[in-house]
């Protein structure tokens, strides 16, 4: 999954922020094209928008290595990369010890 640069879209009657992209290849044909299944997701990590798009030819040819297809799916959506989504960490809570008898 990648954070967005935040993008404004209408849902259900309201304005929501997308701010991630999720992709992967749902079906790949060697030699010849893929498949990918997109989401757009909000804070919350809500499906917005859900899609496929199909790589073929040279844009096909040129896929190598995993940024490339990122850089393609989001040139295809219009969308700007700004990073790599990181998992918040949980805080740790220490229990306070107990004097036990």
């Amino acid at each position: 999954m990648k954070e967005i640069q935040p993008i404004q879209m209408w849902l259900n009657g309201q304005f929501v922020e997308g701010i991630y992209l999720n992709a992967y290849a749902v079906n790949v044909t060697l030699g010849t094209s893929a498949v990918f299944c997109y989401n757009i997701l909000d804070a919350a990590q809500q499906r917005l928008v859900d899609g496929n798009l199909i790589m073929t030819g040279e844009a096909y040819t040129q896929w190598t290595i995993d940024s490339y297809a990122w850089d393609w799916i989001a040139a295809q959506l219009n969308l700007t990369i700004i990073g790599d989504y990181v998992p918040p960490v949980p805080e740790v809570v220490e229990e306070a010890p107990t004097n036990s008898i």
